[in-house]
């Protein structure tokens, strides 16, 4: 059975591949907590290995835990297919070794998290990858920055403290004319920003924030579109359709055609997880199964909340200025009202009339309210963005998974 719905309440609980135990009938996902799972005979392990047929080998690379949680993120994304991974810092590295390697770039915005900003200017750099670091608020930059050897754009939807929102459209597009998939981190916006929907190929999230929301696990999954044509760019991507040593001289666009147009997230799971081995443990996976269920409860009252604290702050007598996006004006608000849906975000920062430091202040730990967004509020927040219908995706099954 497959779920035809879009609607994101319904996704976080029944979406993807899993529906029961087939053994037990349990409906709930088990704790698969086991590093290795039964051949039938050398011949299933052939095929197993050979990826003529999909399956479970070894915990490091695929689970069934793992694999309840991934399918459904790849539904509520709109995505082909998910991979989950012991951290969002080791998703959004893996997002980029995946297409670069010594004496390749990619066009990075200068609007990043700390660690990720140190993840590309110190670490890939150790790889031999260039990052060059653009200015988002003009789009072109991308394009300017770019050029035989640059293999990704790579951006967050809303950085914190500057929380402007990327304009995804704009820079995907031009990626698009030169065969440069965007790969966006959208972990402060799930569900109220939908990258995919503008154009981005790849999204990033750190599970351990708003996925989850329990703050017990951290986690990260990378979401492969299913929308990029590699097979178009082949000469600026060899890993995806050039032999692959590592892998019997198999090529990725090929081995993935019976599965989906999943060869971005394939190559990652069956190289870089099964090397380098950041895998989500089965427990971490359940409890990101948990978060998830309530996700699009959290989000719309983490949205009506940093209204509130939004509004409060901007006319409180000691702040100097309140760093939102419902407060942005020219290209920016405009960017604001396009890119997000049902709200403006969770994050609020806000500087001090004394001069001091921007400081940012999380919904989830200022002014829980459950009243409405609206009442109590100035009337300029009636200007809200409302949820947009999620357009159709094809059903996930447990045959799309990468």
């Amino acid at each position: 059975m497959t779920l035809e719905t879009t609607r994101p309440e319904t996704l976080a609980i029944h979406g993807g591949s899993w529906r029961a135990d087939p053994v037990t009938g349990a409906v709930a996902v088990p704790i698969y907590q086991s590093t290795s799972f039964q051949f039938q005979d050398t011949a299933h392990a052939d095929r197993l290995f050979g990826l003529e047929e999909i399956g479970h080998i070894y915990t490091r690379v695929s689970n069934p835990t793992q694999e309840a949680l991934e399918t459904r993120l790849a539904a509520l994304e709109g995505g082909a297919a998910a991979l989950v991974v012991a951290s969002g810092q080791a998703a959004s590295a893996f997002s980029v070794l995946n297409l670069a390697e010594a004496g390749d770039n990619v066009v990075v915005s200068t609007d990043l998290y700390g660690g990720t900003w140190n993840l590309f200017a110190a670490t890939l750099k150790r790889f031999g990858i260039e990052a060059r670091f653009v200015d988002p608020a003009d789009p072109d930059n991308f394009r300017r920055a770019s050029d035989e050897r640059t293999k990704a754009y790579y951006a967050e939807t809303l950085p914190n403290p500057k929380l402007q929102v990327f304009p995804i459209r704009e820079v995907a597009g031009i990626g698009r004319r030169l065969g440069i998939p965007l790969i966006v981190d959208n972990t402060a916006a799930p569900l109220t920003v939908r990258p995919l929907e503008h154009g981005a190929a790849v999204v990033v999230y750190s599970a351990t924030k708003y996925l989850g929301g329990h703050g017990t696990t951290i986690g990260g999954a990378i979401i492969d579109g299913g929308n990029f044509p590699w097979e178009e760019h082949a000469a600026r991507f060899p890993q995806l359709n050039a032999p692959d040593p590592s892998y019997q001289n198999r090529i990725w666009v090929e081995l993935a055609r019976p599965l989906g147009p999943i060869a971005y997230v394939l190559r990652i799971r069956t190289t870089l997880l099964r090397d380098i081995g950041a895998a989500l443990t089965p427990f971490a996976a359940f409890q990101f199964i948990q978060g998830l269920e309530t996700l699009p409860l959290r989000i719309a009252q983490h949205n009506r909340n940093a209204i509130k604290v939004a509004d409060f702050l901007d006319g409180h007598p000691k702040v100097g200025r309140v760093i939102f996006p419902g407060l942005q004006s020219g290209v920016a608000g405009r960017w604001a009202t396009s890119y997000l849906q049902g709200g403006f975000g969770a994050l609020v920062g806000f500087e001090l009339k004394d001069g001091g430091r921007p400081a940012a202040a999380s919904s989830t730990r200022s002014a829980c309210s459950t009243t409405s967004p609206i009442s109590g509020t100035s009337a300029r927040w009636r200007s809200i963005p409302r949820p947009r219908p999620t357009p159709s995706s094809p059903p996930m099954s447990s045959s799309r998974r990468a």
